[in-house]
């Protein structure tokens, strides 16, 4: 399979950027450039299908997500770690595939070492692997220059 037939294979992703970042540092925004993802400002219509990255999130993402981000898709959520709690930040009420990563370690410069403090990219990433996208996580991470060792670390 060519490179480009690979890449129409991956599944669209999308990031729920709440801009209170600093943009020179948002992994997203980086992503973005590189039309890798697309930054919404909402989540509506058909995307409320897709799977939505939420931390705080009951639900685990497995393998058995792949056919749901497949077919609708995977949402990022970019916002500030001191904000995740604030719960007027994220309403994810309707939403049925919200889902959270299994603990893993950050090697990103802002946070790194430091247990389930990903960046956006890193938590794409970590789905992506997990759902069986290999090929679309580490071209991701290939991005920046600490992306083999979010592999080395965590997988």
């Amino acid at each position: 399979m060519s490179n480009l037939e690979r890449k129409k294979n991956w599944p669209k992703i999308y990031c729920l950027h709440l801009r209170n970042c600093d943009p020179s540092k948002c992994t997203a925004i980086r992503l973005q450039k590189f039309s890798i993802l697309k930054i919404i400002k909402k989540i509506s219509g058909r995307l409320k299908n897709a799977v939505v990255l939420y931390p705080l999130s009951h639900n685990l993402l497995t393998k058995n997500d792949q056919n749901i981000i497949k077919k609708h898709g995977i949402i990022v959520i970019d916002c500030s770690w001191k904000r995740i709690f604030d719960a007027t930040t994220i309403d994810l009420k309707g939403f049925v595939n919200d889902r959270k990563l299994p603990p893993l370690r950050a090697v990103n410069s802002i946070n790194y070492g430091k247990w389930e403090k990903l960046s956006s990219a890193e938590a794409l990433a970590a789905a992506l692997f997990i759902t069986n996208y290999k090929d679309f996580s580490k071209f991701i991470l290939s991005k920046f220059p600490w992306g083999d060792e979010f592999f080395r670390i965590n997988f």
